[in-house]
């Protein structure tokens, strides 16, 4: 019998309250070893607030998350060493070089010597940076710079990587390789994506996480979510703000 997969990320019952306000409220969800997994939302529907809280950016009101059985908020330097973060405009000092950046990133994490210069040519290579190195980041074009910001992210050598709105601001050249950069790193990492772009969830995804107001109302395959129309029309019925979507069915399990 095969073991079954370790959960790499979880939200469990997560909640954010500003006052009176519900940024979002009881989201849950389990996330196993080796899923890409799409977290789709319109704007404003807790993405990027969830993202926050499960990279420990931010404290939940309730709740707690978790990074390859880690808390987050009272174990995050542990849970920070398994876990790269690509924020939706990236990390960079335009004034520095990505050679620069990944350096500073590098030594921020404890590297130094040769283990530093080993990882550094790693992401390099892996992204295909050899062009850019010199250059200042904000010389570089949008594509470019969201490979030096998944490089510094993957530098360390996570086993989870969580990203914001990645393709954001990208042409369709840029997207095309940038989703061959994430299906790549799904063969080895666990990956959670946050988006409002139906086309990356075809793209990229096998399981999805839908979000409105604040609260999970899908959780399964992308399939199901085309079971009764085009992927297109159950995102706008599901996310309707005239009236409040009642929860679907959470799908697959943390292991499904």
């Amino acid at each position: 019998m095969e073991n079954p997969a370790l959960t790499m990320i979880e939200a469990s019952r997560l909640s954010k309250y500003y006052g009176s306000f519900v940024a979002i409220e009881d989201i849950s969800f389990a996330i196993p070893e080796g899923q890409i997994v799409a977290f789709l939302g319109p704007n404003g529907a807790g993405k990027s607030t969830t993202m926050k809280i499960l990279t420990g950016f931010m404290s939940p009101s309730e709740g707690v998350a978790s990074i390859a059985g880690l808390n987050v908020h009272r174990e995050r330097i542990e849970a920070s060493r398994r876990l790269g973060y690509l924020p939706e405009n990236g990390p960079l000092y335009l004034d520095m070089t990505p050679l620069e950046l990944l350096r500073f990133f590098g030594e921020a994490r404890g590297f130094q010597g040769a283990a530093l210069a080993d990882r550094i040519d790693a992401v390099t290579e892996q992204f295909s940076l050899e062009e850019v190195l010199e250059k200042p980041a904000g010389k570089l074009s949008k594509g470019y710079r969201q490979r030096v910001g998944l490089a510094q992210a993957l530098l360390h050598d996570p086993d989870v990587v969580i990203m914001d709105e990645p393709t954001a601001g990208l042409d369709p050249n840029q997207i095309r390789d940038f989703r061959r950069h994430i299906r790549e790193l799904g063969e080895t990492k666990t990956i959670l994506i946050s988006t409002h772009i139906l086309q990356e969830v075809e793209a990229v995804a096998n399981r999805v996480l839908l979000v409105h107001e604040g609260r999970l109302v899908f959780d399964g395959e992308p399939s199901r979510l085309q079971s009764e129309g085009s992927l297109e029309e159950t995102f706008y019925r599901m996310t309707d703000s005239g009236r409040t979507p009642a929860r679907t069915g959470s799908g697959p399990g943390p292991h499904g």
